[in-house]
């Protein structure tokens, strides 16, 4: 990194995720690649979303490392992954830090934001948005913060409805759940 991150680099170095995702952002601002080894955690970030089997072998302590790297190179190749996220997964495979991949994949998104003069939000809503709900929401959170603004999306049916939106220490919660929890406590008296 040119240390033009700041706060945010040291920060994010700080956990192990963040560094595995400072390294791979390093190779990737290198390369210019930046944007597909982006791409390519989305798809795994995905798999890892829509796949327990695939979630499983990413946590689970009791597989071999020959066997854990066997099977999320495969998977990777089935992913359709560029080559440095594909051996970067290899590389967590046999460090048996595969557990660590969503605060990886949210690291290096933070990085690449900061590296395009982005803030990245974090979403969470109860159902998934269309894309035309998350283009008005990027449009609101855009003239909110003042700057582009690149969206982090997950899914928690338990909000019931509404969003919870997390921009660094910043956060807006909008949910049902919360909602409901603060009638309840006003209720109590």
């Amino acid at each position: 990194m040119d240390g033009s991150s700041g706060n945010l680099g040291s920060s994010i170095q700080a956990s192990l995720g963040g560094r595995y995702a400072t390294a791979l952002f390093d190779l990737a601002e290198q390369a210019k690649t930046i944007d597909t080894v982006e791409a390519s955690l989305a798809k795994v970030r995905t798999a890892l979303d829509q796949s327990d089997d695939f979630k499983a072998l990413t946590t689970s302590p009791v597989v071999a490392r020959d066997a854990a790297s066997k099977a999320v190179l495969a998977t990777a190749d089935e992913l359709g992954v560029d080559a440095t996220t594909r051996n970067f997964l290899g590389v967590l495979a046999q460090n048996r830090r595969l557990a660590e991949l969503p605060a990886i994949i949210r690291a290096f998104r933070t990085l690449a934001a900061r590296h395009r003069g982005e803030v990245t939000a974090e979403v969470t809503s109860a159902h998934a948005l269309t894309d035309d709900q998350v283009a008005e929401l990027k449009q609101q959170l855009r003239q909110r913060v003042g700057r582009e603004v690149s969206v982090d999306l997950a899914v928690d049916p338990a909000l019931l409805g509404g969003l919870v939106v997390r921009i660094g220490s910043q956060m807006i919660d909008s949910s049902i759940r919360t909602r409901l929890n603060a009638l309840a406590s006003a209720m109590k008296g």
